[in-house]
């Protein structure tokens, strides 16, 4: 007999399924903030309320989302090689990258207030401020494709090196420190912190989910479908950790002992990207199809 904890599903449409949903964040004002990739714009959403949306340029390719120390939600632009910042009320700025053509993907706000970025085409993470002074570290591997970011709770940025096969970490001072992976060409994407202090990532070629210690041990989990291709990874109030499984239509979650729980979602192909944690306790999903998916556990119980 399962004892899974079963879980609700609503699909709130946010955007055209051209528009690509992409990843979503929490702000400071409670409501959603998610990056619509294909048409250059970020999107807010207030669940019971209508959507709203706001320009950029449109072949900018905005990617991660996340808030910033300043009360601002700050974004990668990865086709345009800048950082943009947008403010609650929506007054957006953007700062551009040095390295031209570098790519940046992944971006957190770092323990020093500035924001932490990955560059995915240069072999780089970047360092933005909240005034926009950007300065780059060289990863000490080249062709690493460095993807998703987190802070830590050792004082350290850690991120995914996709094409390295790794987990990186850098420190305060830009001391850089890699972890290759047990699994051969893994390609781990997205990664979070722990509420036990450890980092979770993904990998999104093997089928697996990792968790690695702040001294370096490696522990990996197999999904139970190995071609669910895993994308995103977020840690909820209740320190549950959630992914999405881009390829098998699904979201999970994952005990620290490995117990592993997945979700059909109601759409077939929503193609799940970006998760996070939402302000009124639930997990919310971005898909690609033109929705946000909010994910609440049931109480079987009573």
């Amino acid at each position: 007999m399962s004892h899974a904890p079963k879980v609700s599903i609503e699909e709130h449409a946010v955007a055209d399924a051209a528009a690509g949903p992409y990843a979503l964040t929490t702000g400071p004002d409670g409501a959603l903030w998610f990056t619509l990739v294909h048409s250059g714009r970020i999107g807010r959403l207030v669940p019971g309320e209508e959507p709203t949306s706001h320009r950029l340029e449109p072949s900018c390719g905005p990617t991660v989302i996340t808030p910033g120390p300043d009360g601002a939600l700050w974004f990668t632009e990865y086709r345009a090689d800048r950082i943009g910042r947008i403010t609650t009320d929506g007054v957006i700025d953007e700062f551009g990258v040095p390295t031209p053509g570098c790519g940046p993907f992944g971006i957190a706000a770092g323990p020093d207030g500035a924001l932490w970025f990955t560059e995915t085409a240069a072999d780089r993470i970047g360092r933005i401020t909240v005034e926009g002074r950007v300065t780059e570290f060289p990863l000490p591997v080249t062709g690493a494709f460095p993807s998703a970011i987190t802070a830590g709770d050792d004082d350290g940025m850690w991120f995914t090196l996709n094409q390295s096969n790794a987990i990186g970490r850098i420190g305060m001072d830009g001391a850089i420190t890699l972890h290759p992976l047990p699994t051969e060409a893994a390609a781990p994407v997205g990664i979070a912190t722990g509420s036990d202090g450890a980092l979770w990532f993904v990998e999104i070629a093997a089928g697996q989910l990792g968790r690695i210690t702040p001294d370096g041990q490696i522990t990996e989990f197999p999904l139970p479908d190995r071609s669910a291709r895993p994308h995103a990874v977020t840690v909820d109030g209740d320190g549950a950790v959630w992914f999405t499984e881009w390829g098998g239509n699904r979201v999970g979650t994952i005990t620290r002992d490995g117990s592993l729980t997945v979700h059909d979602l109601p759409t077939p192909h929503s193609e799940p990207h970006g998760i996070t944690s939402g302000a009124d306790g639930a997990v919310w999903t971005a898909l690609e199809i033109g929705a946000l998916a909010r994910i609440t556990r049931v109480d079987t119980t009573t």
